[in-house]
């Protein structure tokens, strides 16, 4: 199960192809998250969703060649997936917004902010690439009795070893320990494409213009985040871009790989929300002069702790008659808590249903709880940032 499902969904025509798109949230500022590389698509900024639809109206969309989009042989230049970001801004009536971009989206999110500077109001490069052409190492053209290594970024591998060539690149985009989870994430996305069209989109990439032009060009405010151990693009690459976007933050994330939005996404989430100006502070006051109040975060799994909780509540308001108890629980303990006159905190409506996913996860009372506990990671994420 999803943390949040979209609001609203549809499909766009852009330049002959149709790209589907999803909108979460509301409000009156909008954020388009470009999914990167047709390696992956739109789910590849879940751990985003839920969280940023708290503040904005939130836009994501799988770009032509991968997800619910159509896959067409060719149109796979930069200048195009900017074409077809307009046409899903356009047909989700958002006149402006920030957009958030991701390894290779990173071109296209700068393309669109020096062409069309009105429509972007920040933006955000996360592991970009930012730089011309294909890395030194990888000789993608050539022919060879052999590939090993970054050897495998190579077309003619791709055409006969695509699932292996999925499982090196994944793996080197989640260069961190303990990332079995988005590695298997990561190959099952890039599964959905062919190498036929990753074949395209690095061949049409080739007639873009220079990106030191672009880079220079950009005039919006410009957060630029990458991992200092990025195996895709060097950290290197940041470091050129910051200096070449005048007024631009770079933001190193130590340690991290290719895509800390995945690895790294309440630092990624806060970072943004911060630039993006989401919120503003609380104004702070002093402890002797609030109420004394307690949080009692209640288990949303079962319902044989609910009584129980119920139970310690009343006991702490005997002890400390003048504490103010607000629950952050969610169906079905809030039923409970409710028919007992308990307080239910507001932010308890922000979070994702963990129950339905464990539910959704058995079969004939069987429940492989690992796997379960395992595939529940927007979910725990979502909630978390509760």
């Amino acid at each position: 199960m999803r943390a949040h499902y979209p609001d609203r969904e549809g499909y766009v025509e852009s330049r002959g192809v149709r790209v589907f798109w999803e909108e979460y949230g509301g409000g009156d500022r909008a954020v388009v998250f470009i999914p990167p590389w047709q390696i992956t698509h739109s789910r590849i900024w879940k751990m985003q969703l839920a969280y940023f639809a708290r503040y904005f109206r939130v836009i994501v969309f799988d770009m032509p060649g991968n997800g619910r989009s159509e896959h067409p042989r060719t149109g796979y230049q930069p200048e195009t997936e900017a074409a077809h970001t307009l046409a899903v801004m356009d047909a989700t009536a958002t006149p402006r917004a920030s957009l958030v971009c991701l390894s290779r989206s990173a071109r296209t999110g700068a393309m669109i902010a020096v062409d069309h500077p009105e429509r972007v109001e920040r933006l955000v490069l996360t592991g970009g690439n930012l730089s011309d052409g294909i890395p030194q190492n990888r000789k993608f053209d050539e022919l060879r009795e052999r590939y090993e290594g970054w050897e495998k970024y190579n077309r003619h591998y791709w055409l006969t070893n695509y699932a292996d060539f999925a499982e090196f690149f994944v793996g080197q985009i989640f260069s961190e320990p303990h990332s079995t989870k988005p590695i298997d994430d990561g190959v099952a996305w890039a599964l959905d494409t062919t190498p036929e069209v990753l074949i395209a989109t690095v061949d049409e990439a080739r007639s873009s213009r220079p990106m030191a032009d672009v880079l220079a060009a950009v005039r919006v405010p410009t957060l630029i985040i990458h991992g200092t151990e990025d195996a895709i693009r060097p950290f290197e690459t940041a470091e050129h871009a910051h200096t070449a976007i005048k007024g631009s933050v770079l933001l190193p994330f130590e340690a991290a790989g290719h895509c800390p939005q995945a690895r790294h996404p309440v630092r990624f989430n806060l970072a943004v929300r911060d630039f993006l100006g989401a919120t503003p502070r609380p104004t702070w006051r002093r402890a002797l002069a609030r109420t004394k109040r307690a949080l009692f975060i209640s288990s949303p799994i079962g319902l044989g702790h609910a009584l129980r909780d119920v139970a310690i509540a009343r006991e702490l308001r005997a002890l400390h008659p003048d504490l103010q108890i607000d629950w952050l629980a969610q169906d079905p303990v809030t039923r409970v808590l409710e028919a007992g006159g308990e307080r239910i905190h507001p932010a308890s409506g922000h979070l994702a249903n963990e129950s339905r996913h464990i539910e959704s996860e058995s079969a004939e009372h069987d429940l492989h709880v690992f796997q379960a506990w395992r595939r529940m990671d927007e979910i725990l994420l979502a909630n978390f940032m509760v």
